[in-house]
């Protein structure tokens, strides 16, 4: 297979120009990927070219078919793609290749180059991106019929490589696929027999994954040749006819097709030598040796893709306006999905009161969610078959199914990184606002989807329960210990703590209104009382207030930073240390990313500079050291937890109230701290 073109003189040339326009932009760069590349052309000219619907001049069209490269490496022929399909990718921006503030970096980036639909590069994220999307494609479609049919009704489609379905993510997403019968997805699969060190024989069996998918519910076609573009364009056609499946069509293509080293891990990534690189554009055709130089034939055969998104945008807008007079209500939520209102405490306040007496931040957190239910119509997620335990249901909003696409609760099942990278597709849709939830402990299975939110700058929230040793009998497996620090250590991504239900709900607000990355709501297992702000001064939604000061005329010795579940025992410290003569005042820290983000006058007016302190928390100190200062010491745990009952954990790790007042005080009595081994987090 994929030996000799079968396509006729117009496809051929498009082709030849793909090829072209990425090696150019490998070889001017010297650096990149040209073997996929090279295999895959066919592929893609055959998608844009026949099926695919969107408008160059809206890439944000929020009906347009969607398109994921999860094979993120083979950017430079999205590139060129893009380019002579009209997007604004100019061949200047071609020549930029892999160069510092172009709009064609390394790898595909969302909101970076137009008509990019995801970050891809991480192998398996993108094919688990396009699920989300499709999912949110057919909630969507579900519940906003209009007349004429409903306003959102497109496709999604991916290419993946042998690498993609080598990842567990990407199989965890294809499992749910198969179950959610997603028919308006299709993806390519570009079997090249070959990865980076290897035949992918030596790892990996084509027809096994190909079978696998099939057991999970997809249709899959047999294998096709890779410069057949009528036998690809035919199967895109029966994938496009089956409506309760998704579809994988198997395109089997040559890496680097033309190369003296095609169908070997040599020609997978960097330049080739000029030499080679003339042998390949002289088989692609003489008008090609000079680089980025797309034939004008080529390029009137590519307006009509243009023209084809056009008239589809523009029959669009014109079924939008005939709704907007007939169903104003289902146009009016429409647009308030798109451009949601900043949430306040006091709107989430006159949904859900916190209670009097103790209550697990999870709890509070489960209330507020299903209160928001009616209020936020555009928020959907779910939980890793954890609703019982991490209370993330939406009540009343029915369970998202094949059966029920209207449903706002997705079982994603026991699949953590998945439901993470799903949900960022559901993000990058552009009309929902996913929200997901496990047990901290288990973020680090999401790590990535998580850090591919961030990088996107997703508004995906993610509600993280048992935040502690605190889940006690369960022993170290589950409890979180590095995973604060790891998510602290994300940019772009807001991690916020809760010390009690009146902060539960002010971190649900803040969550809502962050629109610019992730939101990591991190809620406790076990009950927190409610905390007296009779004398707060500053205010929790800039991340940090001083919770408990000295008294009116009296000079503090000593300041206690704590968040989260240690918010009351640092006040129970604090009243201990009273007794010893030692006046401590405690600060809350919901949030450090969005204190330390506030004007100095702010954060030296909450945390004086100069006076002793020691920072609290239940988890690994290695970010706690940022508030700590010149002058303060960190008082966490560096060890995995252990098995036994969360009142034993607590004192065995050193986190009773005595305990702590105990480490305060020789910060408070020492006016010149230094960390100790102990401070420093070997406690317990």
């Amino acid at each position: 297979m994929s030996s000799e073109p079968v396509m006729s003189v117009a496809d051929a040339r498009s082709v030849a120009t793909l090829r072209s326009l990425a090696l150019d932009q490998v070889q001017t760069a010297r650096s990149g990927h040209p073997g996929m590349a090279l295999g895959a052309a066919p592929i893609v000219h055959t998608l844009f070219s026949r099926f695919l619907v969107s408008d160059p001049d809206r890439p944000d069209w929020v009906n347009r078919d969607r398109f994921v490269l999860s094979a993120g490496h083979g950017s430079s022929l999205l590139y060129a793609l893009l380019h002579v399909a009209g997007y604004d990718v100019a061949l200047d921006d071609l020549r930029g290749f892999r160069q510092w503030g172009s709009k064609t970096p390394g790898h595909p980036e969302h909101g970076r180059t137009p008509g990019v639909d995801a970050t891809t590069g991480p192998l398996g994220q993108g094919l688990a991106n396009a699920v989300g999307m499709a999912i949110a494609e057919t909630m969507a479609r579900a519940r906003l019929e209009c007349v004429g049919g409903s306003l959102i009704d497109h496709r999604t489609f991916a290419l993946v490589s042998d690498g993609d379905l080598m990842e567990g993510v990407a199989l965890e997403a294809a499992a749910l696929a198969g179950v959610l019968k997603l028919g308006r997805l299709v993806v390519y699969y570009d079997d090249n027999g070959v990865v980076i060190d290897t035949p992918a024989a030596a790892t990996h069996s084509s027809d096994a994954v190909c079978g696998a998918l099939r057991a999970y519910g997809w249709h899959v076609s047999a294998p096709i040749d890779g410069n057949d573009v009528e036998a690809i364009a035919a199967a895109t056609q029966r994938a496009i006819d089956v409506t309760d499946q998704p579809s994988l069509i198997r395109v089997v293509t040559t890496i680097g097709y033309g190369s003296t080293f095609a169908g070997t891990s040599k020609i997978h990534g960097g330049a080739l030598d000029e030499a080679e690189a003339r042998r390949i554009k002289t088989i692609l055709g003489e008008e090609f040796l000079e680089p980025f130089g797309p034939p004008a034939d080529v390029r009137e055969f590519w307006t009509s893709f243009a023209r084809r998104g056009s008239a589809a945008h523009a029959d669009w807008d014109k079924r939008l306006e005939a709704a907007r007079a007939a169903q104003p209500e289902t146009v009016a939520q429409f647009e308030r999905w798109q451009s949601p209102e900043p949430v306040s405490d006091e709107q989430i306040l006159r949904l859900v009161e916190p209670l009097a007496e103790p209550e697990a931040a999870r709890f509070t957190s489960g209330r507020i969610l299903n209160a928001l239910c009616e209020a936020r119509p555009e928020l959907v997620g779910g939980a890793a078959d954890l609703v019982a335990a991490t209370i993330s249901y939406l009540g009343g909003g029915g369970d998202y199914s094949a059966e029920d696409r209207s449903g706002r609760n997705i079982r994603f099942g026991v699949r953590e990184h998945a439901m993470g990278a799903i949900a960022n597709g559901i993000a990058l849709h552009g009309l929902f606002r996913p929200f997901t939830s496990t047990f901290l402990v288990f973020a680090s299975y999401q790590a990535n989807a998580l850090r591919m939110a961030a990088l996107q700058g997703l508004p995906v929230i993610h509600v993280f329960t048992h935040d502690s040793i605190t889940v006690g009998e369960d022993g170290p497996t589950h409890q979180s210990i590095e995973q604060l620090a790891m998510l602290r250590a994300t940019p772009n991504t807001l991690v916020l703590r809760p010390g009690d239900g009146a902060e539960a709900i002010t971190c649900w607000a803040m969550a809502l209104s962050n629109r610019s990355g992730p939101s990591a709501l991190i809620m406790s297992r076990s009950a927190l009382p409610r905390l007296d702000r009779s004398r707060q001064v500053g205010d929790a939604r800039r991340g940090g207030y001083l919770l408990r000061p000295a008294p009116d005329g009296v000079d503090p010795d000593m300041d206690i930073v704590a968040s989260g579940s240690e918010v009351s025992l640092a006040v129970g410290a604090a009243e201990l240390l009273a007794e010893r003569g030692i006046v401590a005042q405690v600060l809350s820290m919901p949030s450090q990313e969005v204190f330390l983000a506030q004007p100095l006058s702010y954060r030296d007016a909450i945390l004086a500079p100069g006076r002793p302190r020691l920072v609290v928390e239940a988890a690994h100190p290695q970010s706690l050291w940022q508030l700590a200062g010149a002058d303060g010491e960190v008082y966490g745990i560096s060890r995995f937890g252990a098995s036994a009952p969360p009142d034993v954990l607590l004192r065995e790790y050193g986190f009773t109230a005595e305990q702590v007042a105990d480490a305060a005080e020789r910060v408070a009595r020492s006016r010149r701290p230094q960390a100790s081994a102990e401070a420093a987090g070997s406690r317990g």
